[in-house]
């Protein structure tokens, strides 16, 4: 459908419907979702949680979408993720999971190389979709298959959530048409103040590895303060996201 979307235009309650139909085949085809702790107490995911499931995966897609709007970006987030993730799924003993994942790192890496600014060759919506789709699916299954808690990809994958649901949300509350295409992502805005899109994809990049990976590594280490973590991981980029004017659209920003 993301390719469909390249070639011609699609319209967003097509594409979401498909997305959807994929998110709640892979929930199905993972089966039971395990216990989850938190706060002292194990959660039992049960319906509800699959239907959160379905939820963020196609959430994931298509915020990666709408995060792959400057050169080098949706490379970096996918290359450091992978990386991150794969670390620590060796660090907790699952090799063949770790492999798994450091596949994905490994073919996003093969791409940044032309895409990195100035870019040569881009993602367009087949691209990010499948990447998207694929990141929140390596979180679903690392968790059935591995035990590996999903808050370490939530805090991973911090950047991209932040900014898009930020984005999103304050364009739905100040009454905007948050389906159609716009330039106010915070890494957007970011990229107009600091004059080009190096720049900002290189602190995606730091924000990662300095800031995201330590606080997934505890969470791992720390599941039942998992909740915890993703908060502290979330807080300070969404107040970035919010001094960037994440979801106000500028003078010049069509």
């Amino acid at each position: 459908i993301g390719y469909a979307d390249d070639l011609g235009h699609v319209p967003a309650h097509q594409r979401i419907l498909v997305h959807t139909l994929a998110a709640s085949l892979l929930v199905v085809s993972v089966g039971t979702l395990p216990p989850l702790p938190g706060f002292g107490v194990v959660l039992v995911p049960g319906v509800a949680g699959s239907v959160v499931a379905v939820l963020f995966i196609a959430w994931t897609l298509n915020l990666y979408n709408f995060m792959d709007g400057i050169d080098g970006i949706a490379g970096i987030e996918a290359v450091t993720v992978c990386s991150g993730a794969a670390a620590l799924l060796w660090f907790t003993g699952e090799g063949e999971l770790a492999v798994l994942v450091t596949v994905y790192g490994a073919a996003s890496l093969g791409f940044l190389f032309w895409n990195w600014p100035p870019a040569r060759i881009f993602m367009g919506d087949a691209g990010s979709g499948f990447l998207g789709f694929s990141l929140a699916g390596l979180a679903l299954v690392t968790w059935t298959e591995g035990g590996f808690p999903p808050f370490a990809w939530l805090i991973l994958l911090g950047v991209f959530v932040v900014d898009a649901s930020v984005t999103l949300l304050r364009r739905v509350w100040r009454g905007e048409r948050f389906y159609q295409a716009h330039r106010c992502h915070a890494y957007q805005h970011a990229v107009r103040r600091f004059g080009g899109h190096r720049p900002v994809t290189l602190a995606v990049a730091a924000v990662n590895v300095l800031w995201l990976l330590p606080l997934a590594w505890l969470a791992t280490l720390r599941p039942d303060l998992g909740l915890v973590l993703v908060l502290l991981a979330w807080t300070p980029l969404v107040a970035m996201a919010w001094a960037l004017c994440s979801g106000v659209t500028q003078a010049g920003d069509r």
